[in-house]
């Protein structure tokens, strides 16, 4: 595999899958008919519905695949690992019929270029020559050409069948007619009309807006996925836009109504030399993208097949297998342009375009909404290089909805139940197979904090795969001072879940119970001021270890369990902290990470920065506290400040660790810049303490790493930092991953 990636395609090959299906069959036959009908704006209007769903499903599309290594199957790939093995391979399923269908629709098009040779008979011999006489021919080429050389030989017929488009585009904007000669047309003289006519026009066009992820299905033979899809996608939807105005343009100066509703190679007569260059141009355009669509779909076929999603497994070891040496899926192919010959004999799919253009809806508003989920869940491991925005996305998945019921209700409704059936039959033989991945899992514990935070201020399941901080802390200092819940709060505002306990001292009773309601009350009007995201409660108990005990067992705010405490302590009082020491080994007993944090006097200046110290005793503290750096600065307080690293190392281990560093920096996709990595050649003579001093003096906060062993001896552990502002020491109870 790895062999495989270094000699994978570039963007290039992404961009001319996805450009050559944009500008296909139904810009040269459809788009004259389209502004004979509605007129220059009614189409221009179609052009900018059109992209309010396409270009948010390729923002969305872009957004995934640069946050995780995008594998063979492309969009198949992207919607099972979002929404779970059973629901992507309904989806698949119905995306992959869609592709292979689609090399069926392109050939029939492609016999339409020929229309010369078709008349030709009809007026030498007055025979009607079936379509089938150059379309099942040309299949039968394409399907041994692709079974032969797989995509290498796609991808180098790309190139020159989109050379040979470019040129009858060019020739086609340069040509004129005498009625763009004798009619001075302007854009104020453009007209919208048969306005009741425009969804039946936009169904009969919209087939040329679904060619925006035709490249994504090459993902597995991609150099860089995360770096080609976004940049080869994203161009190819623009730039085809930008090329349907002119073309569009164009045709409403150049001919007039009647000529455009019935000529249906209405561009031949307008482009130089036309009659050639035009039949030429509609032969690439639709041979290209059946070449796009025959790559595309045995790939995601054979991902289908490699994760079972069929309930025969020889059926899906025969489909999944590969060719040796290039894993071309050629048993996937055979299938493919088996389907494709059949509709090509049929000779017609009308019929069925409706439905294919329904499941083509279903993909772009589930990768739409995969994307507004993802932004909502609001997960720590959601770290995509390219982001959009999260109205755009769930604007996509809207449209996409709206635009299917209104482009036909009865085949939206037979293509919403065909899914729902295939979806019963995969779940039924994959019982064992859970539906939703974290994706919804995140999005609802998102909603089940802010709920319940916005619920306490107005009135008053463990499934996670992943791990983000959910912490408690414990404090009966809050009306001295507010570190502890600002900490809390920074952790909680995006990324994490935090709940904030004042402890009050005594037994439970009516009294106690009626004073902890009071001090609730004043402690929820208190942190109003603060844009907060923690939920916020008294507990009334004897002693600090109770209150402790007590706390540690409460289920979290988020509906997953608390996994870190946090204790506070003024660094002008280190006698609270012999009462943490006390209480070390009981949290320790839970398999909590324990964060102790060091309140200074001195105010927080937060464009100071977040100094991260990472010694060599710190093999599980190191990436908890990278996190937690990464995940505090998510907060609008500290949108000015930077994170820096600081590595106390052997002299021997300096070249390792800078690597080490700034690999886990760069494939961590964190927001740390290499100059912001210092390691440390590690000197005996010099205490790691006077470095943190001299170094982190004016940092807003520092990160420390302890052992929780180590407390034994704790003046050595948390004094000698007096000169220093607020610190947080930081105890990772396991190991955590950077992906």
């Amino acid at each position: 595999m790895a062999d495989k990636r270094k000699n994978g395609f570039g963007t290039a090959p992404v961009f001319f899958t996805a450009i050559s299906t944009i500008l296909g069959a139904i810009l040269f036959l459809r788009f004259g008919f389209a502004v004979g009908t509605l007129g220059f704006w009614g189409v221009i209007l179609i052009i900018l519905l059109g992209h309010m769903l396409t270009i948010p499903t390729a923002l969305a599309l872009s957004e995934i695949a640069t946050n995780k290594r995008v594998e063979g199957g492309g969009e198949y790939f992207i919607i099972s690992r979002s929404f779970g093995l059973n629901i992507g391979a309904t989806i698949g399923i119905a995306l992959y019929l869609s592709q292979a269908i689609s090399v069926a629709f392109y050939v029939i098009a492609f016999t339409e270029s020929f229309e010369f040779f078709f008349d030709f008979v009809m007026e030498k011999y007055d025979f009607i020559l079936p379509r089938q006489v150059i379309s099942i021919p040309a299949m039968t080429v394409l399907a041994f050409l692709i079974l032969k050389k797989g995509a290498n030989l796609g991808v180098k017929a790309l190139y020159f069948v989109v050379a040979i488009l470019a040129l009858s585009l060019v020739m086609f904007f340069l040509g004129t007619t005498e009625h763009a000669e004798q009619a001075s047309y302007t854009l104020e003289s453009a007209a919208f009309r048969n306005k009741e006519s425009f969804f039946i026009v936009f169904a009969i066009v919209f087939p040329a807006f679904t060619g925006m992820t035709a490249g994504v299905g090459l993902s597995g033979d991609l150099r860089n996925p995360s770096k080609s899809i976004p940049r080869g996608t994203t161009i190819a939807t623009i730039t085809g836009m930008i090329i349907y105005f002119f073309v569009v343009f164009k045709l409403a100066s150049s001919a007039s109504v009647e000529d455009l509703l019935n000529d249906q190679l209405i561009m031949g007569k307008i482009a130089i030399g036309g009659s050639v260059i035009i039949p030429l141009g509609l032969a690439a355009s639709t041979i290209s993208s059946a070449l796009g669509s025959v790559m595309v779909a045995p790939r995601t076929l054979q991902a289908l097949a490699t994760d079972r999603s069929f309930p025969a497994s020889k059926i899906n070891r025969w489909l999944s297998k590969g060719r040796k040496g290039d894993n071309e899926p050629v048993n996937a192919s055979l299938v493919t342009v088996i389907i494709a010959m059949v509709f090509v004999a049929l000779g017609n799919v009308n019929s069925v375009a409706g439905i294919i253009s329904m499941f083509f809806m279903v993909t772009y508003g589930t990768l739409c909404l995969i994307s507004f989920l993802n932004h909502f869940g609001a997960s720590p491991s959601y770290r995509p290089s390219f982001k959009s925005k999260w109205f755009l996305s769930f604007t996509g998945f809207i449209i996409a909805l709206w635009i299917m019921f209104k482009i036909n209700a009865t085949y939206a409704l037979i293509a919403i139940i065909l899914m729902i059936l295939l979806y019963a039959l995969i779940n039924y033989y994959h019982k064992e197979r859970q539906g939703l991945q974290s994706i919804f899992a995140n999005a609802l514990f998102q909603l089940n904090r802010n709920l319940q935070v916005y619920l306490q201020k107005s009135a008053s399941k463990k499934t996670l795969q992943e791990w983000r901080p959910s912490a408690i802390c414990i404090t009966k200092n809050s009306f001295e001072r507010d570190t502890a819940f600002r900490l809390l709060n920074w952790i909680s505002f995006r990324y994490g879940f935090g709940t904030y306990l004042h402890r009050i001292e005594g037994y439970y009773s009516k009294k106690s119970h009626a004073e902890a309601q009071e001090i609730l009350r004043n402690l929820v009007k208190s942190f109003e001021r603060i844009e907060n995201h923690v939920y916020i409660d008294t507990l009334i108990s004897p002693s600090y270890t109770s209150a402790i005990a007590q706390a540690i067992q409460l289920p979290g705010i988020s509906g997953m369990e608390n996994n870190m405490v946090i204790f506070e302590y003024s660094k002008e009082r280190p006698e609270e902290l012999s009462e943490i020491m006390e209480n070390h080994a009981l949290v320790n007993a839970g398999n909590f990470d324990v964060c102790i944090l060091a309140s200074a006097h001195k105010n927080i200046v937060f464009k100071n920065g977040i100094h991260v110290w990472i010694k060599s005793t710190d093999e599980y503290n190191a990436n908890l506290m990278i996190m937690l750096s990464f995940i505090i600065s998510g907060h609008p307080d500290w949108k000015k400040s930077h994170i820096k690293i600081f590595d106390i190392c052997k002299p021997e281990q300096y070249d390792e660790m800078l690597e080490e560093n700034k690999k886990l920096i760069k494939e961590g996709r964190l927001p740390i810049t290499e100059k912001n990595i210092e390691i440390i050649i590690e000197e005996p003579e010099v205490n790691p303490k006077q470095l943190i001093i001299e170094k982190s003096k004016d940092a807003a906060l520092i990160m420390i790493g302890f052992r929780g062993e180590s407390l034994k001896h704790e003046d050595d552990v948390f004094s000698g930092y007096e000169e220093l502002g607020t610190i947080l020491f930081v105890n990772s109870h396991n190991q955590k991953m950077i992906e």
